[in-house]
């Protein structure tokens, strides 16, 4: 079994999902994930797997402290969303859902870029089906520019991991550099395709426009796997590199102010996310062991909580038809086992205390404040008050409470209760008791961390506090931005809008001149051809009957200028 590579047993068992059917395909599909896992524990720690392919050396498979944290709870992710989605027909979602988890398994524990390279390229092609599996315009349109943005990232890797080898460099995948900089190209393209995953700024925005336009279902798989593994992958190469920090601070606080005015509670999860991932990449960028323990520890809770919360908009979805917020409220009535889960999410991503966002977080903040970063530690704690703000609160207040929609739907499916319900547990036992968690981080420390400090919890009160202070003094002034049925463009203004205007202004410059040009030929054609009549036709020069003595004048004129031009020379 040391020979399989871990997320194989996924892979090649969604392949048989079509072939069962009933019980039998629902037990079969829940055995994945705890087979993978098992297979997982069962393998020591080293590169296990040692191939030689054109004279190159692979490693697919290397397992260490790193790894094996995002492999959990990878794993975790996996059976939640398949038991979240056992009531689905639809065997296409079923097959590209486990086929992605494994490539995203497989992917983490890659030990040379060449089968990183190739689970990176299968998470993208098996994942675009979740977001086309919604059979509308939209979820076709946003699948195709996900997918050219994703397959776009494999690409630039690839290019950066020919001109590595090119240079000597090999094709191992540890630590890549330190600092990015352009006279490296090499590094600096593996950089920007782990950055597209990950949803850097100005490269952010296939994620909020195609995780909302996801089945409800696909939407909890897809918010697991993809910018985690890129979290992964810029933790493994890029830990130290001081750009990642202010570009981590800038994730954390430029999604806010979108996710505020944004109608689709889903479209309002995906800009957290990114929120999110902003704390994760400032850990990667301070590069300490404390830092990067943070950043493991937060991804941990960061694809529970955030599951969670896709998973209670996504029963939203499942029974009402939307998740607009514009629409909703009202639905604690008929749906109050939801409710609660969705707000053990909330308070969660919100890191109140004794919930599991709250004891992942403290680490890479406390890493930021340790290290001197100042100015990145304010940024952090506005974002910490901002993700309070729009997903803390506007989600479930939004969704279940505010205004009474008036709607009166049925609870959620069992399963999907039963997976709110394991991730709910998760989330309020590994803020309880954050020992567990801590002993499989992959660094050590020389001081045990302790998030239960007097000035860790007094503070975080006091940002959440304040934040709900406000949010409530926003929304009784009637300040507060109003739920509109719009779309709130982002970077996707430049290939919804801009684009397509210079195309437009482009075509209608281009075929103005050319219809000049045309013009302006067909006319030097036509008087062209008027003068060669007059010389030519039928009453032409040329056409009538010359005298004698005028030919013998041209033919003597014709004679005489050859003359002068034969002896001019």
């Amino acid at each position: 079994m040391s020979s399989i590579p871990p997320g194989v047993i996924l892979i090649l068992g969604s392949l048989l999902v079509p072939l069962l059917r009933g019980k039998l395909r629902q037990a079969w599909m829940l055995a994945l994930p705890i087979l993978s896992w098992l297979h997982l524990i069962g393998l020591p720690e080293g590169n296990l797997i040692e191939l030689d392919l054109f004279g190159y050396a692979l490693n697919p498979v290397r397992i260490d402290g790193l790894s094996l944290v995002w492999g959990h709870v990878f794993h975790i992710a996996a059976f939640v969303s398949v038991l979240y989605a056992l009531h689905v027909k639809d065997l296409g979602q079923h097959v590209s859902g486990l086929m992605y988890a494994g490539a995203a398994i497989g992917a983490v524990f890659a030990g040379d870029l060449i089968t990183l390279f190739v689970f990176w390229e299968l998470t993208a092609i098996s994942s675009v089906f979740l977001v086309w599996a919604s059979r509308t315009e939209r979820s076709y349109r946003a699948g195709m520019r996900y997918l050219v943005i994703q397959v776009g990232s494999g690409v630039i890797l690839l290019a950066g991991i020919l001109l590595r080898v090119n240079a000597g460099d090999g094709l191992a995948f540890d630590h890549i550099a330190d600092a990015i900089s352009l006279a490296d190209l090499p590094s600096l393209l593996i950089f920007i395709a782990f950055g597209i995953k990950a949803a850097f700024p100005l490269l952010h925005n296939w994620l909020h426009d195609s995780y909302p336009e996801a089945t409800p279902t696909g939407a909890v798989f897809l918010s697991a796997f993809t910018t985690k593994l890129a979290i992964y992958a810029l933790a493994r190469g890029f830990a130290g590199a001081d750009c990642l920090i202010w570009i981590g601070a800038t994730m954390t606080a430029f999604p806010i102010f979108y996710a505020v005015i944004e109608n689709d509670l889903r479209r309002v999860l995906s800009y957290s996310l990114n929120n999110q991932l902003g704390f994760m990449v400032v850990g990667i960028g301070i590069g300490t062991h404390l830092s990067l323990n943070g950043t493991a520890a937060h991804a941990f809770a960061h694809i529970l909580y955030k599951g969670l919360l896709f998973m209670s908009m996504g029963a939203v979805l499942h029974r009402t038809g939307t998740c607009k917020g514009s629409e909703l409220g009202g639905l604690y009535k008929s749906m109050p086992i939801t409710t609660v889960f969705c707000t053990i999410g909330a308070a969660s991503i919100s890191a109140f205390p004794l919930f599991s966002g709250f004891v992942s977080k403290s680490l890479i903040i406390a890493a930021t404040a340790e290290t001197g970063h100042t100015f990145v530690f304010l940024i952090l704690l506005f974002a910490s008050a901002g993700v309070f703000h729009h997903s803390g609160i506007k989600i479930p207040y939004f969704a279940f409470f505010a205004h009474d929609s008036g709607r009166r739907v049925k609870e959620a499916p069992l399963n999907m209760l039963l997976a709110m319900g394991i991730l709910s547990a998760l989330c309020i036992g590994i803020g309880c008791f954050p020992g567990p968690l801590y002993a499989i981080l992959p660094y050590p420390l020389e001081h045990p961390f302790h998030a239960y400090t007097t000035m860790h919890v007094v503070t975080q009160l006091q940002l959440l506090i304040f934040s709900a202070l406000a949010f409530t003094v926003l929304m009784r002034t009637g300040i507060y931005p109003p739920e509109k049925m719009a779309i709130n463009l982002d970077t996707d203004w430049t290939y919804r809008r801009l684009l397509p205007g210079v195309w437009t202004v482009s075509a209608r410059v281009v075929s103005g001149v050319w219809g000049a040009v045309l013009a302006g030929g067909v006319s030097c054609a036509v008087r062209g051809l008027r003068g060669v009549y007059r010389l030519h036709g039928p009453e032409g020069v040329f056409a009538r009957t010359w005298r004698t003595g005028n030919i013998v004048l041209a033919a003597a004129m014709v004679l005489g200028g050859y003359l002068v031009l034969y002896f001019w020379e």
